[in-house]
């Protein structure tokens, strides 16, 4: 209560202008997190409500106009399992594969006695601008033998310049004390990466983490590109059929023959399948999120 007071006394002392541009940045704060808010609570209900109720009255809260067929048919379809252990699996792999390279590559370039860093730092940021195009990678992919496989979706993005320039932003604030002193103790520069940077780096690894992962979790052209097999095909080519195309899988809608009553069905799986892929997410994020600001600001690209 006396926090509060405090608050408002602070906010009564600013200045007219300045207390209209407070207003306003609390104004559009507010409108941004309703616009995100809104149509969470929106797929959430919608998921729930029968179809045909959905369609003619909207949302209700007459609970007896709820249903968990939506669910029952999503999680019942063996190609949305088979979609959510690929991209389950791609975005492990490609996250401790990205994290090993990028920060394997931010140290040296970190390092103000690495001979050739300009070099390197020119050749790392062309490529933020410029790329060789959809036909000649996928010519690289097929002449590497990589085509229907993993690896066609996990290896050409592991490298991240972006992240590769926070990592090293993250690596200069750390005081060069720590690196003298573990000189000192005979540690070689293996040594010291491994066993001493690394585990202060905590905050910036845990964000790059949860970039890459959320990346890939995400990322579905790359697997309509490159992978034919469906055993292959990770879950977000099955929401795509689904969200875009509006083309489920045959097994959710098998059973309804009225065409008016497969698209009701397909409009509520939609909201269903949006609920279930994000369900990772929404478990992930809460562990990195002690480490997520901190990491952002540490590792901020200084101007």
């Amino acid at each position: 209560m006396a926090q509060n007071k405090k608050k408002k006394s602070e906010f009564a002392k600013l200045p007219t202008e300045d207390k209209i541009l407070t207003g306003a940045g609390y104004a559009l704060l507010a409108a941004f997190c309703l616009a995100i808010i809104i149509p969470m609570v929106y797929i959430i209900l919608a998921s729930f409500i029968d179809p045909v109720t959905l369609q003619n009255q909207g949302l209700t809260f007459d609970f007896s106009k709820w249903t968990l067929t939506a669910y029952q048919r999503v999680l019942s379809n063996s190609q949305i399992w088979i979609g959510f252990k690929n991209a389950l699996l791609y975005s492990v792999l490609f996250t401790i594969i990205s994290l090993v390279v990028t920060l394997l590559a931010a140290y040296p370039m970190s390092r103000d006695d690495f001979k050739g860093k300009g070099f390197f730092n020119l050749l790392f940021m062309i490529t933020m601008f410029f790329g060789g195009g959809l036909i000649p990678t996928y010519l690289l992919i097929s002449k590497l033998h990589m085509l229907d496989s993993m690896w066609a979706v996990i290896l050409p993005p592991a490298f991240g310049v972006y992240n590769m320039i926070v990592a090293r932003t993250y690596y200069q604030g750390i005081p060069r004390d720590l690196q003298e002193a573990a000189e000192i103790d005979g540690a070689n520069e293996m040594v010291y990466f491994f066993r001493v940077l690394l585990p202060v780096c905590t905050p910036i690894i845990a964000t790059i983490a949860m970039w890459n992962f959320v990346g890939m979790w995400n990322s579905y052209f790359d697997a309509m590109i490159y992978l034919n097999s469906a055993s292959k095909q990770p879950l977000q080519l099955v929401l795509r059929s689904i969200l875009i195309q509006s083309q489920p899988e045959p097994g959710m809608v098998a059973d309804t023959q009225s065409t008016a009553q497969r698209a009701q069905l397909a409009e509520l799986l939609k909201y269903a399948t949006i609920i279930i892929s994000s369900i990772p997410l929404l478990i992930m994020y809460p562990f990195f999120q002690r480490y997520f600001d901190s990491g952002i600001m540490a590792g901020a690209v200084k101007g």
